[in-house]
């Protein structure tokens, strides 16, 4: 009764939802692309049995890489069939379907009612199901359990406020938690968590994101940009959220001339809107975009562009990790430390609270309260090359000491398919 009740508002939101498609295609035409795909209605499927992965957006597609990749290793007779939730996501992921053109395969998870969800499931019959992070949505799992395909929730994560909001709605998520067949969960403390929401086990198996590996040829750029600009001290902003901006620039113009800001926001939506902060403040600035370095002169190089993170991480002396100034919960610090680049973090980290604990404690991190700390504990960091040096080994050995994830989470899965493949 109570997932009825769920489907019918479900329903009757449905012109928001549209509306809210027509307000984000204003900046990214992409969201009215493939929009029957969001209602269940597909092209042909592959012909090979599939392994459905759901990613959200770019940093779970970005999780999935090495998962994907070895999946596909290990099990030559199979596609994979890559969904996603936003543009930015499905853009992401494109890159994966250019290293397997002929085993890999993109499309937009359908909304979360009923009909869409069994279309979408009936036309692809996967063999299994994986749902990146914190994807629970009741009646995809209800469809997929009726039709008896395994969903499993990998890397999967459930901060302190999510559980509240999950408890608060426990008549409705409880369920759908218990129907998930298996969950892979990031630490000891997400497993707490979820099994406190209904999970009926959760296997700890380690954060997919450490064994993501930088691509060599974005790590060489970095490096070439680095002995273009020379010694001077390079500060990241990276992945930075709305509202934070603003307090960065205001405090980084008190750092002297000569350091630069490489500042890079989330979303790529507000690159315009990022570009006007910094000339509202009269701070020389340059775009990745232009296609030119910065000079002398530059205050501030905008980072607008899609998939050079591991390059700008390369680049950088010091890296603040966006999302963490505001209460957003932090963006990746992990590909900061698998590039060996030494962060600061805000205090809100409940995204990444185990690893920013970790991060903080083997010194590959330290916090700050607020921009204006940030500002002043990079400038003295940027005078201290010895310690950022340490910062930037013990950066790397974080990252290290925290791989494995994907052959747990492998093993997971294929004991879930191994029951079905028999059949």
């Amino acid at each position: 009764m109570i997932r009825l009740l769920y489907s019918l508002l479900f329903h009757l939101a449905m012109p928001l939802v549209w509306m809210r498609l027509l307000w984000r295609s204003r900046r990214q035409p992409e969201y009215l692309r493939h929009v029957g795909e969001r209602h269940g209605f597909y092209p042909p499927p592959p012909a090979r049995p599939l392994i459905w992965l759901h990613a959200v957006s770019v940093g779970e597609t970005r999780a999935a890489e090495p998962l994907i990749d070895l999946l596909l290793q290990r099990h030559p007779e199979h596609a994979v069939l890559l969904t996603h939730m936003t543009p930015t996501g499905r853009a992401t992921g494109r890159e994966l379907v250019q290293r397997h053109p002929d085993r890999l395969t993109q499309a937009y998870l359908p909304y979360d009612l009923p009909a869409a969800c069994g279309r979408f499931l009936d036309h692809y019959r996967p063999q299994i199901g994986l749902l990146m992070e914190t994807e629970i949505w009741p009646n995809l799992i209800a469809a997929a359990r009726q039709r008896k395909i395994p969903l499993a929730l990998v890397n999967a994560r459930l901060s302190p406020r999510s559980q509240c909001g999950y408890a608060r709605l426990s008549a409705l998520t409880r369920p759908a938690i218990a129907g998930l067949s298996a969950i892979a969960a990031q630490t000891a403390a997400d497993a707490v968590r979820l099994q406190a929401v209904g999970a009926r086990q959760a296997i700890v198996c380690g954060n997919l994101k450490f064994d993501v590996t930088p691509p060599a040829e974005k790590l060489h750029l970095g490096a070439r940009w680095r002995q273009a600009l020379g010694r001077r001290p390079i500060w990241l902003a990276a992945s930075t959220r709305e509202g934070e901006e603003a307090l960065l620039l205001d405090a980084f113009a008190r750092l002297p001339q000569r350091h630069l800001l490489l500042l890079v926001p989330r979303h790529p939506q507000r690159f315009v809107e990022v570009a006007e902060l910094i000339a509202s403040r009269q701070l020389a600035c340059c775009r990745r975009s232009g296609g030119e370095l910065p000079d002398e002169q530059t205050r501030v190089w905008l980072g607008d562009s899609m998939g050079e993170m591991p390059a700008y991480y390369a680049l950088a002396d010091l890296a603040l990790i966006g999302g963490t100034l505001l209460p957003f919960g932090g963006q990746n610090l992990i590909e900061a430390a698998a590039c060996g680049c030494p962060a600061l973090l805000g205090p809100h980290t409940f995204n990444f609270a185990q690893a920013s604990t970790d991060a903080i404690a083997c010194g590959a991190a330290r916090r700050v309260a607020n921009a204006g700390e940030a500002v002043t504990v990079a400038s003295e960091l940027l005078q201290q090359p010895l310690l950022l040096a340490r910062m930037r080994a013990a950066a790397s050995r974080f990252s290290q000491a925290h791989q494995g994830a994907t052959e747990r989470t492998a093993a997971l899965i294929e004991g879930l398919m191994a029951p079905r493949a028999g059949c």
